[in-house]
């Protein structure tokens, strides 16, 4: 049996599986009559998301990793060079809430890192919820809590309601909305504190952490690294093809190039030490070496009811030297051969405690990264940093003159405007007409390229252009703005002068990693055909035998299913 849904441009038909798990009489039949048998669920799936990770850098430094990390994945495993992040607005939360709930933010409604709640006109921060505290942590009332913002399931819920929430579902992250987000509605997330370094939970999942948690923090392991200095594992000759170290000049804050060394003024660890662990390698051994008490802690793939557990680990780091450094720097190149050993420690684990023939990996990233404009401009690419404050006080004054309103934008969350509709109705306005006068007004400035409207998204005059497409997935009626302001290619928003960041529809923002690894299930190939990370959710699903995510719109991957499933 199966549906076709039509509610986004990219046209999919799924299967609709409606059978229990694990326990399959067609199995049975198919047996006796002498048909290839299904496989065998996986015990563990491990869902790897490393933050800020483009494609492209796992293909220019693959032949520089080691054989158990990346390589591993991607020799042993089904690669897609083409998959998207297919929505406009890529950034972290975005992201991670596609992965295993296969949906579009216009659905999940996750549609930024924070937005303007049209009810108050205050910007509200994607997992936060003052319902809920850490546990043991200090808790501000924009902290990330909890998933009530999410508005569709996942995957994981879906596999807890398939097996009478036996399995176990949980997540782990440098960053919380990494982990809450990949957790789903009834999983556990655990997130790094930046006050105090430890992993921990919220109240939203349970009262006190399980003692497994309580012995880790006891042993303070994010203390470990107080001191330490961050050099490049490789030989010089291994970075010739990076950006040069005159690229990025000292500042009082940090040398900006190797050596990196990870303290606080004080002396001592505290949170300020914490904090600067972040843009370091040492923040994503911490987050795996979590994940390995969390799988001893909570027998992970080794569930004694015989079900499947699944694992989320966000890895936050690369984001943060990314955001700092450019995907082109040294930074970002090591970092990311660092990360490829600790994968490679982290999997042998997972090979003994599990069974590699038991083990389904994916890996994946939330969005990509554009080099840093300084860096483009090298490459004679049109390339800078837009100033929203500035660019949003100057469409005002714009605005004011043309209609004699003094502050017709009353809100931004980049790349959304909000406009005073109550002073625009009193005015005798027609909405359409200042959305049409804002958006012909800000096309015209430096790095802008694009702006859709309110009434565009509305009557779907958005245009079927691949940036149309994208955007109209990312804009949600009840909690976007009324205008969406694209930057042009390899410009962003930014009241910095340094670095860089993503949040666009371009490619260098969207092509992210899509490797599923686990021979039992998967033929590993490398894979030109079209995917989107949304594509996950549906193939995990018909992997373990489960119905999709409510809202999933991504299509299974048959081309790299291994027998019948």
């Amino acid at each position: 049996m199966s549906a076709c849904f039509a509610l986004s441009p990219r046209f999919r038909c799924a299967p609709l599986l409606f059978l229990f798990p694990f326990v399959s009489v067609l199995t049975a039949n198919a047996a006796a009559a002498g048909a290839p048998t299904a496989v065998p669920a996986p015990k563990l799936v491990l869902v790897l998301v490393v933050d800020g990770l483009p494609a492209e850098q796992l293909q220019r430094y693959r032949a520089q990793f080691g054989p158990g990390g990346f390589r591993r994945l991607l020799d042993q495993g089904a690669s897609y060079s083409n998959a998207h992040q297919a929505h406009g607005v890529t950034v972290t939360a975005v992201g991670h809430a596609a992965v295993l709930s296969g949906a579009y933010p216009y659905q999940h409604g996750v549609i930024g890192n924070n937005w303007i709640d049209p009810l108050t006109g205050k910007s509200v921060y994607c997992t936060e919820d003052s319902k809920y505290s850490y546990i043991g942590e200090d808790t501000k009332p924009a902290d990330g809590t909890s998933p009530m913002r999410l508005r569709v399931d996942t995957l994981g819920d879906q596999l807890r309601y398939a097996t009478g929430n036996r399995a176990k579902v949980v997540a782990v992250s440098g960053k919380d909305r990494g982990a809450i987000l990949l957790g789903g509605k009834s999983g556990t997330a655990y997130m790094f504190m930046d006050k105090s370094g430890n992993f921990a939970s919220s109240t939203y999942y349970m009262q006190a952490h399980p003692q497994w948690v309580q012995r880790y923090q006891a042993g303070k392991p994010q203390d470990a690294y107080y001191g330490k200095t961050w050099r490049p594992l490789l030989a010089d000759s291994a970075y010739v093809a990076d950006a040069a170290d005159a690229l990025y000049p000292a500042t009082t804050a940090s040398p900006n190039q190797f050596p990196f060394s990870v303290y606080s003024d004080n002396g001592n660890p505290d949170a300020d030490y914490y904090n600067r662990l972040k843009a370091s390698p040492f923040l994503d051994a911490l987050t795996l070496d979590f994940a390995r008490a969390a799988v001893d802690g909570e027998q992970l793939g080794n569930n004694p009811a015989g079900v499947p557990d699944l694992l989320g680990v966000s890895l936050s780091a690369h984001d943060y030297v990314n955001h700092a450094y450019g995907p082109e720097s040294k930074m970002s190149h090591d970092h990311l051969q660092r990360l490829d050993r600790m994968l490679a420690d982290f999997l042998s684990y997972l090979d003994r405690k599990v069974g590699a023939d038991r083990l389904l990996v994916v890996l994946t990233a939330d969005h990509g990264f554009p080099n840093t404009p300084e860096f483009a401009n090298m490459a004679h690419l049109d390339a800078g940093r837009v100033d929203h404050v500035k660019l949003v006080d100057a469409l005002n004054g714009a605005l004011s003159r043309r209609y004699g309103i003094a502050r017709l934008v009353i809100a931004q969350s980049m790349p959304n405007l909000h406009l005073d509709g109550a002073a625009i109705d009193k005015a005798g306005l027609a909405r359409s007409e200042v959305e049409a006068t804002a958006a012909r007004w800000l096309s015209n400035q430096e790095g802008i390229a694009q702006v859709f409207t309110r009434s565009q998204f509305d009557s779907g005059a958005t245009g079927d252009t691949r940036m149309g497409v994208l955007m109209r997935r990312g804009w949600h009626r009840q909690l976007s703005g009324d205008l969406v302001v694209v930057t042009k290619p390899y410009w962003y928003f930014s009241t910095s002068g340094s670095g860089t960041s993503h949040g666009s529809p371009y490619a260098y923002d969207t092509n992210v990693p899509l490797v599923l690894t686990g021979r039992p299930w998967i033929k590993p190939g490398s894979y030109g055909q079209y995917a989107e990370v949304v594509d996950i959710a549906p193939t995990l699903a018909t992997l373990l035998r489960l119905r999709p995510p409510a809202a999933s719109e991504g299509r299974v991957l048959t081309e790299l299913l291994n027998g019948p499933h």
